[in-house]
């Protein structure tokens, strides 16, 4: 499997983007992402474990925890690199509205 299909495979499932979505503001430990749902532990485990694979998030040990992070430069990179491959036109745009706010 590709990084990209990796990505794609992990963005597909709406607790994957959900999760994603609650790391936006920062850290959390698993058990802090576990309270945010009504699905078990080591499902949310095996979920983060998806998103770490695909590199969309990030992890390091405080202690006895372990702490997620949205790896969003990744998230953005592969984002962008799928849309200036199928739309690159659009690329080309967002660089130049990019050129217009700058000045």
């Amino acid at each position: 499997m590709t990084n990209e299909e990796g990505v794609f495979k992990a963005l597909a499932s709406p607790v994957r983007r959900e999760i994603l979505f609650h790391l936006r503001r920062g850290e959390m430990s698993a058990g802090d992402i576990a309270g945010k749902f009504d699905i078990a532990a080591p499902t949310i485990s095996r979920h983060l474990g998806v998103l770490k694979t695909a590199g969309l998030v990030s992890e390091r040990r405080d202690g006895n925890r372990i702490l997620y992070a949205a790896a969003q430069d990744e998230i953005a990179a592969a984002l962008t690199d799928f849309i200036g491959a199928v739309c690159p036109t659009q690329q080309v745009q967002r660089r130049k509205n990019t050129r217009k706010e700058q000045r």
